[in-house]
């Protein structure tokens, strides 16, 4: 259809980069992606990098090839979504000097200068780790003067994506709680954090709302694009508060997104923290919410590549139908997934099944093993969200590429005895929720979303058994890698 209304959604995860061209009601017409290309920086034991340059180049590739699947769209505005903890360095002269992900741990020589972490995690809302923006920007100050030398600013991966569209520098305030350099309480940069960690206030960018209008695009990069010239640039925000967006939950819903990482998480209207400092608390995308987090750490990434491994060029319906084959249960995984109350994360893994190897087992039984691993993940961490808050409805929220899995989504219904209801936009969800933003920010009407499915729980004995026997595997490769 000629001059059908469109917006870009650009979204840079931990592990690829997608660009998608969406109608107002949501619906997909072209996307793309490709795997984000980091690179370890041999300044530091834990260090990884991405060139901006290089991703901008593959965005703009990437956005021509979506495009082109929607011939004749008038795309009405961008927005961009991305990974919550990693940032891009800005130089004096407005250019990018250097992408940290969110993966990035550069700054863990330098935990030590937090003498206070409970302090600051009353403040962030996070017990403060070399996972988070602070101490990345430490690390290239220790480390590298050269970078150091020409820095002016950061922002988060979205906000620059937004910044290289508009011209226009800030920060988005779901995006700054990953910083530990903002108050999440009080909405706003704190001159305390900075102090902590020695950080001049003066670099720190504007703050600014998800789903208002940043600007309208520059000129060259309308052109570039072969877009509108007059489609404007939108805030955005952080990935987890996008896909959630999409399922439409209520306060106190509690919702799983599933990629490459897991959140589960649970929309509150007040600034709720935990006594055992397990948590997470972070700002919405709307200046009254916020979001009470417990992660299984990476999740989807484990499932995505042993699918790469077992399943190279099968489809995702091929893996369920012979998960449903599956009926030796003696293979059990731990595959480095995070649980709230461990006070350190298991960073090896692995399989342990019967030895010698059965004749019973398949590439069907690591599939289901590592799904299994996921959802006992998911089950530990509700348990500690729900040592912090009640959740009293019957059901729970999912969405993201993870759940596309009915065999998980089972998993999880039974392990913690909710509905998991998914709805028609959950594969796509962060990107839905950009859609979501610009119809804010423009004044058109919300999308109308669909349950599509509820997996209702069951009682299963063997599950029960077999959720043992995961916590067990989980201890031993605690105890032989401790």
């Amino acid at each position: 259809m000629t001059n059908q209304e469109a917006y870009i959604v650009i979204d840079i995860g931990t592990g690829n980069v997608r660009v998608a061209v969406a109608t107002t009601s949501g619906e997909i017409l072209g996307i793309e992606r490709e795997n984000l290309q980091n690179h370890k920086d041999e300044h530091y034991p834990e260090a990884l990098y991405f060139d901006p340059n290089a991703l901008w180049e593959q965005i703009l590739r990437l956005a021509g090839k979506a495009l082109s699947q929607a011939p004749g769209v008038k795309v009405m505005a961008l927005t961009a979504t991305s990974q919550r903890e990693g940032i891009v360095l800005i130089g004096k002269k407005g250019e990018s000097l250097i992408g940290l992900p969110n993966i990035d741990h550069r700054g863990r020589e330098w935990d030590s200068m937090i003498k206070d972490k409970s302090a600051v995690y009353q403040l962030t809302g996070r017990y403060p780790t070399s996972l988070f923006s602070a101490l990345k920007i430490v690390g290239i100050k220790h480390r590298r003067p050269e970078i150091w030398n020409e820095f002016a600013t950061f922002l988060s991966i979205s906000d620059w994506v937004e910044y290289k569209l508009s011209g226009v520098l800030h920060y988005e305030h779901s995006q700054a709680s990953e910083t530990l350099l903002y108050d999440v309480e009080k909405h706003n940069w704190s001159q305390q954090l900075c102090n902590v960690f020695e950080i001049d206030p003066s670099v720190l960018p504007v703050l600014t709302l998800s789903g208002t209008v940043l600007g309208t695009i520059l000129p060259a990069e309308a052109t570039a694009l072969a877009i509108n010239p007059e489609a404007k640039v939108i805030v955005g925000g952080a990935d987890t508060q996008l896909a959630i967006i999409s399922t439409k939950p209520l306060e106190n819903d509690v919702v799983i997104v599933s990629g490459t990482t897991t959140p589960i998480i649970k929309i509150t209207g007040e600034y709720i923290t935990d006594e055992q400092e397990r948590t997470w608390t972070s700002r919405h995308t709307d200046e009254r919410s916020f979001i009470l987090e417990a992660n299984a750490g990476v999740t989807g990434l484990n499932y995505q590549r042993l699918k790469e491994i077992f399943y190279p060029v099968e489809g995702y319906d091929v893996i369920e139908r012979e998960l449903k084959e599956v009926t030796h249960f003696q293979c059990i995984a731990s595959l480095g997934s995070l649980v709230a109350d461990e006070k350190t994360p298991l960073t090896r893994g692995g399989f342990i099944f019967d030895a010698p190897v059965s004749h019973l087992l398949t590439r069907g039984s690591f599939v289901w093993a590592t799904l299994w691993d996921i959802a006992c993940s998911i089950s530990e961490n509700y348990k500690s969200l729900c040592g912090v808050t009640t959740h009293e409805q019957d059901y729970i929220w999912a969405c993201g590429g993870g759940v596309q899995s009915a065999t998980l989504r089972q998993f999880i219904a039974n392990l913690l005895q909710k509905k998991v209801i998914i709805r028609n936009s959950y594969r796509q969800s962060s990107v839905v929720g950009g859609v979501y933003i610009c119809n804010k920010a423009l004044g058109k009407a919300e999308i109308e979303p669909f349950v599509l499915e509820e997996t209702v729980p069951q009682q299963n004995e063997q599950h029960t058994r077999l959720y043992e026997e995961w916590k067990k595997t989980r201890a031993s490769f605690i105890e032989i890698f401790s």
